[in-house]
């Protein structure tokens, strides 16, 4: 087990270490706080991060790169108020130096010390480097006097997230190496408030993550090959190994890409001896919903998704030998409305609402994009979309997802309804999406839009759009004026609204033969 010694000897409030170990000659293996945050979203990750080939990563998205921006600018801000901040002054990358300077800032009590390196002992010649955001001093006893000080991060989300606490932890753990005391918390200033870190909770969890990386016989960094390859879309897609892993899982057809597999299921699976598609699309639905504590629904979906990607065919989900969804739940009528939204989260603001008409009867389609070129018009906006659906009262408005009818409903209690009554018009909302996963399994590996309307053979104009670049586009528009960046999120839009039309239609002529 890899030792956490204060942690180890008594509560994280009130231990006192030993002087500090002096500084080795050979050249320590870090293991830092940046590498412990990635090894808790995934812990293939930390291994690639570490020695896998920095040639195979993919470069950084413009969102990636914006949430970046965003949240240094977080920082400056939520920092303000610890000003004068100190800042360790050291040449880049010699770590010792650093800590070094630090402690000599923490020994004549300077009051706020910014991005201060501190180094810890671990295990062999592995030293922790942590580098917390700041370091407050307060009054208490130390190795330093009568003063002591606490860690503080700047996170930019709005939640506590379970990496950020572990990496307080962290962060207060070697601070405690250092200084010969724990503080009673560490602080995270997240975007809407100040969280207090409980070190009682998660100084047991930091010692079981330091143990699987670091274990001298079972440790990740210490195995010859990487954690087992997981897709897992909301974790991945913004990792920069997410192109190699998934090539690693496309080679084998791994179980990850199935929809319904998840982080927590998967383990189950392999214990029952499930690690192909092909075993999952000929198991028994009750035994998989015995074995994974799970409704049996579900596991029938899994079972469905499986032989849907095992045979590249869409597969009905009946329910005692009847499809789930009749003429009534997708209705087509002389005028259909197909309805997406653009949003700009960072500003809490929707700034597009596009609708495509069509006119079965004369066979047009009409695109039309309500939006507000400045944040201050998303009220007229809002006012110009009532108008627009309350002009085809009778038409079915066809969306993707629950997003586009809640945020209808919150827009009308923002700015008010223009005299539409919003709960009227909400009736006329069908949510394309939940109609198709509830009745049919599809070869894909996601049932995403551009997963679903691709393999119905629909191509999007441009082949880099997506929600999270038409947030960079519109910064890019607000703040250059450039209409191309405005017109290329109107026609990403456009393509969205017609991909929910082209899957609209495709459910509409699968489930004919189930409707005779």
């Amino acid at each position: 087990m890899v030792s956490l010694s204060t942690a180890r000897r008594n509560s994280p409030t009130s231990v006192v270490t030993a002087q500090p170990i002096a500084a080795v000659e050979t050249t320590p293996a870090w293991f830092t706080d940046h590498m412990l945050f990635h090894y808790h979203r995934c812990r293939r990750r930390l291994y690639l991060d570490s020695y896998g080939d920095a040639a195979l990563k993919d470069p950084p998205s413009d969102y990636f790169v914006k949430l970046r921006e965003d949240s240094a600018e977080h920082r400056q801000a939520m920092l303000a108020q610890f000003a004068p901040l100190s800042q360790p002054i050291y040449e880049k990358f010699d770590w010792q130096a650093g800590a070094n300077e630090v402690w000599r800032m923490m020994q004549a009590g300077v009051e706020t010390i910014y991005r201060g390196v501190l180094i810890a002992e671990g295990p062999g010649n592995i030293k922790y480097r942590s580098e917390p955001d700041v370091l407050v001093k307060h009054s208490g006893n130390s190795w330093l006097g009568d003063w002591y000080y606490v860690p503080y991060n700047v996170k930019l989300g709005k939640k506590p997230k379970p990496e950020y606490q572990l990496v307080a932890a962290f962060n207060a753990y070697v601070l405690a190496e250092v200084q010969g005391v724990w503080p009673e918390t560490a602080w995270l200033l997240l975007k809407e408030k100040q969280y207090a870190v409980s070190l009682e909770r998660y100084v047991p969890k930091l010692q079981a993550a330091l143990d699987d990386c670091l274990d001298l016989h079972n440790g990740i960094l210490t195995h010859a090959e990487p954690p087992e390859v997981f897709i897992s879309r909301s974790r991945c897609d913004m990792c920069p190994w997410l192109s190699h892993c998934y090539e690693t899982a496309k080679a084998t057809n791994h179980l990850s890409l199935l929809p319904g597999v998840t982080k927590t299921r998967y383990p189950t699976l392999v214990e029952m001896g499930i690690t192909t598609v092909e075993a999952l699309a000929k198991s028994q639905p009750t035994r998989l919903a015995y074995e994974l504590a799970v409704e049996e629904f579900i596991t029938e979906k899994m079972v469905f998704q499986a032989q849907a990607n095992w045979t590249g065919s869409a597969i009905a989900q009946l329910h005692q030998n009847t499809f789930p969804l009749t003429p009534n739940h997708i209705p087509t009528t002389e005028i259909d409305l197909y309805f997406d939204i653009e949003a700009a989260p960072d500003k809490d603001l929707i700034y597009l609402h596009g609708v495509l008409v069509v006119n079965h009867t004369t066979q047009e389609e009409t695109f039309h994009a309500l939006v507000a070129e400045t944040p201050e018009q998303e009220e007229a906006a809002w006012f110009s979309f009532l108008a627009l659906v309350d002009s085809y009262a009778n038409a079915p408005i066809y969306h993707f997802c629950p997003y586009e009818a809640q945020t209808v409903k919150r827009l009308g209690e923002l700015y008010g309804n223009q005299g539409v009554d919003i709960e009227q018009l909400l009736d006329r909302f069908i949510d394309i999406h939940k109609h198709i996963v509830d009745s049919v399994a599809l070869p894909v590996e996601s049932y995403a839009l551009k997963h679903l309307a691709r393999w119905m053979g629909f191509e999007w104009r441009d082949e880099d759009a997506n929600g999270a670049q038409s947030i960079c586009w519109y910064d890019d528009w607000l703040r250059t004026g450039d209409r191309t960046y405005l017109n290329t999120i109107l026609r990403y839009n456009e393509d969205d609204c017609k991909a929910t039309y082209r899957v609209k239609d495709w459910l509409v002529n699968f489930a004919q033969e189930f409707w005779v």
